[in-house]
């Protein structure tokens, strides 16, 4: 077994370092499975109040990741490079997310992912974890524009196709010697109030594959595993006491109340929707985000970061209000007493941005389990994603039949 002195962790310890910790949700699971922060990495100065109020006596890098270098954290921690148990970190997902430009490692915010696996080679952690969203699968290493595409303009390279960031991505850890294996994981099959899915990335440093997460909830309890928990359990006790929260507009509310519980705009009358939806009635997509109330006996939709947006609005059940700020909290597994600095939409962001503790934790104790040998690589026989081709395997093995266009 390892042991501690100060800051210092031997090669067979828990001590992990943590990159764009956001609200410290992904670190609040991890230190429940067992793991121990050394020191955290953020730097937007109300996220970093956030981290101070809840974790004062831990240590903050509360500056730009590119400004860290393995020379200064190994200094200032007393480590050496391959001494850490971990480097985990959740890097900016706005440069690989559907909704945005995705404009993949071109953008800035894709840069600094590539710090965080630099950062990851040079210290040689025994395991590293990752998470993002499901747009990382189709991203481009290159952004091509999209008025310089088609006809009149030569094919797509590879590293502008889709896929191509994190085929990148790939090469650079197993060039480092680590293995890496990922998927799409739902967060309510771990007992996360919520249908939210992320991919979770595991590198291990000695060239051992770490399995998938097994699911502890389904849909129906079936099988052995649990229900999947719901937005009656998460929040139903605050009903008398929400708390703080947003505003719906006016004209919004006249629409939002002619729903029921577990409706959204079309269900709306017909006459209706097209006044409801206004411009927006002419755009492309589902438009799922419209108008939308949450069910009480499922888990909520995907948390956003402004759930009082036209396209992202999420209105309480029974409450002519969006959800509260405290319910926010609770449908993303944080305790009830931790405190969130900021403005209201600050918060909401921080929240909503955030890896919901209780699902961290399932990865937290899925990663120890794994190191002392208590993992085999088993096939999973429930689904994990609502999406198929998610996994490692099966992506790669897309890609390599140049079938990337399953990704976008």
């Amino acid at each position: 077994m390892g042991f501690w002195y100060g800051t210092r962790v031997t090669r067979h310890g828990t001590g992990y370092l943590s990159f764009f910790s956001g609200a410290l949700g992904l670190d609040l699971g991890l230190e429940r499975a067992g793991l121990k922060a050394l020191a955290v990495n953020e730097f937007d100065p109300k996220i970093c109040a956030t981290i101070r109020a809840n974790k004062p006596k831990l240590r903050l890098y509360d500056f730009d990741i590119r400004r860290l270098s393995t020379t200064l954290i190994c200094q200032d921690l007393s480590i050496k490079r391959r001494e850490l148990f971990a480097v985990v970190g959740g890097p900016p997902c706005q440069a690989f997310s559907t909704a945005g430009r995705r404009l993949g490692l071109n953008d800035d915010r894709g840069n600094v992912f590539l710090h965080f696996i630099h950062l990851v080679l040079e210290l040689q952690p025994k395991y590293a974890i990752f998470e993002n969203v499901r747009g990382l699968l189709s991203a481009p290493l290159r952004h091509r524009p999209h008025e310089l595409r088609g006809f009149g303009h030569p094919p797509l390279d590879d590293d502008e196709k889709p896929g191509g960031a994190l085929l990148h991505i790939l090469s650079l850890l197993e060039s480092g010697g680590y293995a890496t294996t990922f998927n799409l994981y739902n967060s309510a099959n771990y007992g996360v109030p919520q249908v939210r899915e992320r991919l979770i990335f595991f590198a291990s440093r000695d060239g051992s594959a770490v399995p998938y997460i097994a699911p502890t909830h389904n849909q129906t309890g079936a099988d052995g595993l649990l229900p999947w928990r719901t937005v009656r359990g998460a929040i139903g006790r605050f009903q008398k006491s929400p708390g703080e929260s947003g505003n719906f507009s006016e004209s919004r509310l006249k629409y939002l109340k002619m729903l029921e519980a577990g409706q959204n705009w079309r269900d709306l009358p017909p006459a209706v929707q097209r006044d409801a939806m206004g411009k927006s009635w002419h755009s492309n997509g589902g438009k799922t985000g419209f108008y939308r109330r949450l069910s009480w006996d499922k888990p909520s939709p995907t948390l956003v970061t402004r759930p009082t947006m036209p396209a992202t609005a999420l209105c309480h059940p029974s409450a002519d209000r969006p959800l509260s700020l405290r319910e926010y909290a609770a449908i993303q597994t944080f305790p009830e007493d931790y405190v969130f600095s900021g403005s209201i939409d600050d918060r909401y962001r921080q929240i909503g941005n955030a890896v919901p503790p209780v699902f961290a934790e399932a990865i937290g104790t899925h990663i120890l389990k794994f190191d002392q040998g208590e993992l085999r690589n088993y096939p999973i026989k429930h689904r994990l994603s609502r999406y198929i081709g998610t996994d490692h395997e099966s992506w790669r093995a897309a890609v390599s039949a140049g079938q990337r266009k399953l990704f976008i």
